[in-house]
C-alpha cells in the first residue's frame, strides 16, 4: 500500500496538481526511475513495503506535542511518506540492509523538522536490531540540539499506545536517552564531540540545521564514527542559509543537486536528496512571486497545510514588505532559498557566479596588477585586471609558504590543499611566503601570455621592498593608499560592474571564497564603504587585491582616456 501511496504521490508532483520545485520534481523522477531500475536483476536494490511500513506504524504511535495538533495522534503527510518511506523501504537484494546511508532533506522552517528527527532517532535506537546503538544528534551550538533531543524525550513520555507504556522502555537521565533492552542511546553533541569525536560509533548521526554550521567538523566526526555499522544513517535536515561558504550551501547542496538533476552524470544510490523550495532561473533570480501564496507550498508542504500555518507565513511576509532588514530571513528560513545577504556582505554570490565564463585571448592586452601582501605566514594574492570591449577582466592568484597551510587547514577548515592541487595557489618553499618568488610570477605570467602591465598597484604596508624591486625591473609601481578617499569609489564601482554583468572572471575559487568572506564596512553617513580585514571573519586578500588593481583599472578606457577621476 504504500508503495502504491508514494508512486500516487509522485504522480501528483510531476503533472502538476501539488506545487513543487524543479528539485523536488526530480526527486520523485529519480524515485520512479529507481522503482523501474530495480525490475532488473543487475540492479541491486529492490524497494520493501514492509520495511516501510513498519516505521510509519512507529510514527504512528506518537502524538503530536506542540501547536494546533498538540495531543493529536500523529498521522504522516504525503510528502513524510516519500521521504521516510524511502529511507527505510529501499534495502541492498542480497543483504536487505538499507540502500541509503545519506540523506539531505532541505524544507521551510515550522514544517515537522524536529518531530520528524525525535521520531526517526527513537526508531534507530530502539527497532534497527543494532545493540548499544548511539544516535547522535549535532548542532552549531549544543542548546539548538535540544529541539530534537526534548521532542524525542517528549513523544516518548507521552506516547500511551503500548502496555505497558512505551515510556517503561526508555530510562532518561543525564541528558541520555537510553534503550532498555538494547542499551541503545540518544544523545546530544558537545563542542568538544566535534573536535575530538573520540570512541563515538553512532547508528544514527542528525545534522540540524546544517546551513548555519561554519565547518563540517560534525560531519567528519559522524561519518568516521560509522564505519564499523553495518547500515549506519547520517541524515541532514535544514532551511537555506545566507553564507554560501558555509559547507551546506558549497558542498552538500551542490552535491545533492548534481545527483538530483538527471541531465547530470553524476550519481549515488546511497544518498537520498530532496530540496523543498522557490524556483529561480540560471542566474538565480526567483521566478516565483514570494507574494503569490499559491506557491509557498514549495518551500512549506507540511506548514502550508493549516489556516494557522499560512497565516504565519503571510504575518512573516507582511514584516519582510514592511522592514527590508527582515526580508533575509523570510527568503531563507520561509522560502527556503539561498542568499548571499549576511550582515553588511560585501557581494551577492549569485551575481558574482553569474559572471564565470572562459577568459577570452588576452594576448597583446594591457592590464593593471593588484598586489596584497598581507602577512607573510598567511596568504598573499595578486590580480591581473584587463579592461576591454567595455568589460572587465579578471585573472587572479594567491600564494602561501607550504610549512604552514596544513596546520592553516586545520584551524581555518579551509581546502588549500585542493586550491595548490588545482594550481590555483602556489605554495612557497618554507614558513613564510617569500615576495621574490610573487615578482618573479608576475613577471612570469606577463611575459609568458604576452601581456603588458601599465601598473602595479599595491597596498604601502610592508611593500617597500618588493616595490623597489618591481621598480628595478622596469614596472611602474603605485601605491593604493588604503583608505577611504582611495577605496570606497573604486569598492563600490567593482560590485557595480559585477551586478551590471561586465565583469568577466574563470571561476577561480579561492577569489570566490574571498569575494564571499568580505564584509563591507560603511564608514560615514555619506555612503563610504570599505572591505573590513578585521570584521570578515576569514581571508579576503584576493578580492583585497583586485580592488587594489581596480582602483587603477576604473580610471582608464580602451582609448588611455579616464572613466572617472583618479584622486
Amino acid at each position: 500500500m504504500i508503495l502504491q501511496e508514494i508512486k500516487s504521490y509522485c504522480d501528483d508532483i510531476l503533472s502538476g496538481r501539488v506545487p513543487a520545485c524543479q528539485k523536488h520534481k526530480w526527486a520523485c523522477l529519480r524515485f520512479l526511475n529507481d522503482l523501474e531500475k530495480s525490475e532488473a536483476s543487475e540492479y541491486p536494490y529492490k524497494f520493501c513495503e514492509q520495511k516501510a511500513e513498519r516505521f510509519f506504524t512507529w510514527m504512528e504511535m506518537f502524538c503530536h506535542t506542540k501547536g494546533p495538533l498538540a495531543g493529536q495522534p500523529k498521522i504522516p503527510e504525503p510528502i513524510e511518506k516519500f521521504i521516510f518511506g524511502q529511507i527505510y523501504g529501499w534495502v541492498d537484494k542480497v543483504t536487505s540492509y538499507r540502500r541509503f546511508r545519506y540523506v539531505y532533506y532541505q524544507v521551510g522552517r515550522k514544517n515537522a523538522k524536529s518531530q520528524d528527527l525525535a521520531i526517526l532517532g527513537t526508531y534507530e535506537m530502539a527497532c534497527m536490531g543494532e545493540q548499544c546503538a548511539e544516535v547522535l544528534v549535532a548542532a552549531t551550538k549544543r542548546e539548538q540540539t535540544k529541539y530534537v533531543w526534548e521532542e524525542a524525550e517528549l513523544i516518548i513520555r507521552r506516547c500511551k499506545k503500548l502496555n505497558p507504556p512505551i515510556k517503561d522502555r526508555f530510562k532518561v537521565s543525564y541528558g541520555v536517552i537510553r534503550h532498555l533492552k538494547s542499551d541503545s542511546t540518544f544523545a546530544r553533541m558537545s563542542e568538544e564531540d566535534k573536535k575530538k569525536g573520540d570512541g563515538s560509533n553512532p547508528q544514527c548521526g542528525i545534522i540540524d540545521e546544517y546551513h548555519a554550521h561554519e565547518t563540517d567538523e560534525y560531519y567528519n566526526v559522524l561519518t568516521s564514527g560509522m564505519k564499523t555499522r553495518v547500515q549506519p544513517l547520517l541524515i541532514i535536515i535544514t532551511t537555506a542559509g545566507f553564507d554560501l561558504n558555509h559547507p551546506c550551501y558549497k558542498d552538500e547542496y551542490d552535491y545533492v543537486s548534481k545527483i538530483l538533476d538527471p541531465d547530470n552524470p553524476i550519481e549515488n544510490d546511497q544518498y537520498f536528496a530532496i530540496v523543498c523550495e522557490l524556483d529561480r532561473d540560471e542566474q538565480g533570480e526567483l521566478t516565483d512571486d514570494i507574494k503569490n501564496e499559491d506557491v509557498w507550498v514549495k518551500a512549506n508542504p507540511i506548514n502550508t497545510k493549516t489556516a494557522e500555518g499560512m497565516a504565519s507565513i503571510r504575518a512573516e511576509l507582511q514584516v519582510a514588505l514592511d522592514k527590508p532588514e527582515k526580508m533575509r530571513d523570510f527568503l531563507t528560513k520561509s522560502m527556503d532559498i539561498w542568499v548571499n545577504q549576511r550582515e553588511n556582505g560585501y557581494m551577492n554570490m549569485a551575481k558574482w557566479a553569474a559572471c564565470k565564463a572562459v577568459l577570452p585571448d588576452l594576448t597583446g592586452k594591457s592590464c593593471y596588477v593588484g598586489v596584497d601582501l598581507s602577512a607573510k605566514i598567511d596568504l598573499t594574492s595578486v590580480t591581473f585586471e584587463f579592461f576591454f570591449d567595455d568589460k572587465y577582466h579578471i585573472f587572479s592568484h594567491s600564494f602561501m609558504p607550504e610549512d604552514t597551510f596544513r596546520q592553516k587547514m586545520k584551524t581555518e577548515r579551509v581546502p588549500y590543499d585542493r586550491w595548490i592541487a588545482g594550481g590555483w595557489i602556489t605554495a612557497t618553499p618554507g614558513p613564510v611566503v617569500d615576495y621574490r618568488k610573487v615578482l618573479q610570477y608576475v613577471l612570469d605570467k606577463a611575459e609568458k601570455q604576452g601581456w603588458y602591465i601599465e601598473e602595479v598597484c599595491i597596498d604601502p604596508w610592508g611593500s617597500v621592498q618588493i616595490g623597489k624591486d618591481f621598480e628595478d625591473k622596469g614596472k611602474t609601481v603605485v601605491e593604493i593608499v588604503q583608505g577611504i578617499k582611495t577605496l570606497s569609489e573604486p569598492t563600490k564601482d567593482f560590485r557595480d560592474m559585477v551586478y551590471l554583468g561586465r565583469v568577466v572572471h574563470d571561476g577561480n575559487p579561492v577569489l570566490a571564497w574571498a569575494v564571499g568572506n568580505a564584509i563591507a564596512e560603511q564608514v560615514d553617513r555619506n555612503q563610504n564603504l570599505i572591505l573590513s580585514k578585521k570584521k570578515s571573519k576569514q581571508r579576503i586578500d584576493p578580492i583585497a587585491a583586485t580592488i587594489n588593481a581596480h582602483v587603477r583599472a576604473m580610471t582608464k578606457n580602451e582609448d588611455g582616456t579616464g572613466r572617472v577621476l583618479f584622486i
